[in-house]
C-alpha cells in the first residue's frame, strides 16, 4: 500500500509543485502539494490534510499555520519540517537534491 503525502509551502508555486513532480514517480508513494496562503495556486484544504499520512512543511512557519488552521483535522499525521527556505525556482537542481536528501529518508522506510 502507498504511503499518502501532502507537500506544503507559502503559495504552492515553487517548493511543493517541485516537491510533488519529484516524488510523483517514486514506488509506494502518492502525492499532493499545496499553499498555505490564501493566494496560493492550490490553496490547502481539509480533505488533504486528512487524506494525508505524512505532512512535510518547507518552513516552521508553516508547521504553525497549518497547525492553526487545520487544528481539528491533523489526527495521526506525522508533521516534519524540512527547513527548506523560499530561494529556489520551480524544479531547481539544488532545490531537487535537498528534496531527495530531506524527505527520501522518510520515504525509503515506508
Amino acid at each position: 500500500m502507498a504511503v499518502r503525502v501532502l507537500f506544503l509551502c507559502s503559495r504552492n508555486r515553487l517548493r511543493s509543485p517541485t516537491a510533488e513532480q519529484v516524488f510523483a514517480s517514486w514506488p509506494g508513494v502518492e502525492v499532493k502539494a499545496a499553499g498555505l496562503s490564501r493566494d496560493a495556486t492550490s490553496p490547502c484544504d481539509s480533505e488533504q490534510v486528512q487524506w494525508a499520512e505524512l505532512i512535510f512543511v518547507m518552513e516552521q512557519a508553516h508547521r504553525i499555520k497549518l497547525a492553526k488552521n487545520f487544528r481539528a483535522h491533523l489526527k495521526a499525521q506525522r508533521v516534519i519540517c524540512l527547513g527548506i527556505p523560499d530561494r529556489f525556482t520551480l524544479m531547481q537542481p539544488e532545490l531537487v537534491e535537498l528534496l531527495i536528501a530531506k524527505v527520501g529518508p522518510y520515504l525509503r522506510r515506508n
